[in-house]
């Protein structure tokens, strides 16, 4: 008697997921014991945070994932080798690195690429008890549920970006679409914490932001350079280029060294290699490595400008203040990347740098309290008020 082959295998996916939950049971508790005694709606704002805070902690140890070169430390996904947790793969890791001793798949780098998936798992569960929140209480809390169903429907492409990133062997374009999900999802969690700080007050704050037309227009210029540094960023460490230049401000001995443009930003290509196959040639390194260094040098001054017109107004002095701090380090981190020859640590602070300044840039414009509105009383009312 033939025996049937099984066409999919859920269990890997199932003992994720389990896995998921677990992560997220100890967050959930910690937020249901504390807004036990608070007021409506104060549960979501204290949901919206921790998740906030675990999906920050979420892309730095995916940077430190990168950068540990653990990427495809289980090449399947979404298990390891078909099975939940390196404990039950080490048959198969130990024969992939007798194989191969100096390729990608190692013990501990299964333990950091599986740890990365469980924190990644643990944050979808969070988003999604948050929608379910706001889709149940949505009339009694009166919060509008759409800003975290957009949010979950986000994590999960961002899922399959995560998937992607294993199946396509770390293609660099993926990578960097990953990444800048990642982002993405840290701006949408940080706008609805804003709007359930602000709560009522959420309009008159827009309307304050509003008013100040020259303010906007810069935030919107220097939001969108941000963006595309970050871009720029993950381009380069996807494609290890960042020792192409070891020196600075010069790069190579020279202020325009050789580069090739064409083949650097060949956008679907794979790792070290061009669009046709062959290897990437230094150049087209060097040439991805120094756009980025110039873009920096824009984005710095942005920054700077950003933070002095918004520490003029005393609303927005504070964000002005986080501006200037987070640019700062930024360029330190940066810097330190290249002339100590690219440590993990400064590798690792400098893509938290870039998500504190997506995290702090959404809400650097708002007023750090939405000023009340003032009284307005009509003619009687004032005339009875003189004669009382």
């Amino acid at each position: 008697m033939d025996t049937q082959q099984v066409l999919y295998d859920l269990s890997p996916t199932l003992k994720l997921m389990a896995m998921g939950l677990l992560v997220a049971v100890l967050p959930l508790a910690w937020v249901w014991l504390k807004s036990r005694r608070a007021g409506p709606g104060q549960h979501l704002q204290m949901l919206t945070l921790v998740t906030l805070f675990l999906t920050f902690d979420l892309v730095l140890f995916g940077a430190f994932t990168r950068l540990t070169d653990s990427g495809l430390g289980c090449p399947d996904w979404p298990g390891c080798y078909g099975h939940a947790s390196p404990v039950g793969a080490s048959a198969h890791i130990a024969d992939a690195q007798s194989a191969m001793p100096t390729g990608p798949v190692t013990l501990g780098k299964a333990w950091v690429e599986m740890i990365h998936r469980y924190l990644a798992t643990g944050v979808g569960v969070l988003i999604l008890a948050l929608t379910a929140a706001s889709w149940t209480g949505r009339e009694r809390l009166r919060v509008s549920p759409w800003w975290p169903t957009l949010t979950l429907v986000w994590v999960c492409v961002q899922g399959a970006f995560g998937a992607l990133t294993v199946t396509m062997k770390l293609f660099p374009a993926i990578v960097t679409l990953h990444l800048l999900g990642g982002m993405v999802l840290l701006w949408l969690l940080r706008v609805q914490a804003l709007r359930y700080q602000h709560g009522s007050d959420w309009l008159q704050a827009q309307a304050v932001w509003r008013a100040r037309p020259a303010n906007r227009r810069l935030w919107l210029g220097v939001f969108a350079l941000v963006w595309v540094q970050i871009a720029l960023g993950g381009w380069v460490s996807t494609n290890y280029a960042v020792l192409a230049c070891s020196e600075f401000p010069s790069c190579q001995g020279s202020w325009w060294p050789e580069m090739d443009f064409v083949h650097g930003f060949a956008l679907w290509r794979d790792l070290g290699e061009t669009a046709r196959g062959d290897a990437l040639p230094f150049a087209a390194l060097t040439a991805i490595h120094y756009v980025h260094r110039l873009s920096a040098g824009v984005v710095f001054v942005g920054l700077g400008w950003l933070a002095w017109a918004l520490n003029r107004d005393p609303a927005t002095r504070s964000g002005a203040r986080w501006l200037a701090g987070l640019a700062l380090w930024q360029f330190a981190t940066g810097l330190s990347n290249v002339v100590l020859d690219w440590p993990l640590l400064a590798a690792v602070a400098h893509t938290g740098g870039a998500a504190a300044l997506v995290v702090v840039l959404a809400g650097a414009g708002l007023p750090r309290t939405a000023p009340a509105p003032r009284p307005s009383l009509n003619p009687s009312v004032r005339s009875a008020g003189m004669h009382a």
